[in-house]
């Protein structure tokens, strides 16, 4: 976080065109590359970590044209972008159908079966629920664990999809279908903002 949001500052400091082509174009190019490097693996959970990371975007994206009285969730819409929660959890899932396609290694031993009417599914790994809480924390937060829970928010016309690219496509539209109100200081999101939680509420 910390040497993004030297980059950020640099390329602020740098370029003078506020226009929201330039500005969009080298905060995706010079900021956020950094910051979703491996993001699967250390997505974070606490809600200041998640605040911390989310704040480099929404410091930058308040430099641009015509979003500076806005606030940062309305400033997501005008600008069509994710937060950058909901970018870790896409490419969670991305990740994990990359694995179901043997396209990327499967370390973490996910297990997949089908279901005649929800399609793909990923097993979750059992938990002894009488463990600690601490253990309890680190199993919901494990990538086996979440990403599996992730997937099983697809619907089927999305989870057997077979190529990337298609696959994108149907993803993002099933995402669209979610608000994206990250955490922020000063306001009282309803709550985490994670596709888990919001799946809830449906």
């Amino acid at each position: 976080v910390t040497d993004s949001r030297k980059m950020a500052s640099w390329v602020l400091g740098t370029f003078r065109d506020r226009s929201e082509l330039t500005m969009l174009t080298l905060f995706k190019s010079l900021v956020r590359s950094r910051l979703e490097y491996c993001c699967p693996v250390w997505d974070p959970h606490l809600i200041k970590d998640i605040q911390a990371v989310e704040s480099i975007q929404r410091y930058f994206t308040k430099r641009i044209a015509g979003t500076k009285d806005m606030d940062y969730w309305d400033r997501l819409k005008k600008l069509r972008l994710m937060s950058l929660q909901r970018r870790r959890e896409r490419y969670t899932i991305i990740h994990t159908w990359k694995i179901l396609q043997e396209k990327a290694p499967n370390s973490t031993n996910l297990e997949f079966y089908c279901n005649e009417r929800l399609g793909v599914r990923a097993k979750i790994l059992p938990f002894n629920y009488k463990a600690q809480r601490s253990v309890s924390t680190a199993y919901d937060n494990s990538f086996g664990v979440k990403s599996a829970r992730l997937w099983n928010l697809l619907p089927k016309q999305v989870n057997t999809v077979k190529e990337l690219e298609a696959f994108k496509i149907a993803l993002g539209e099933f995402l669209a279908q979610y608000p994206d109100k990250p955490p922020v200081p000063g306001y009282t999101p309803p709550n985490s903002n994670s596709l888990l939680d919001w799946s809830c509420e449906r």
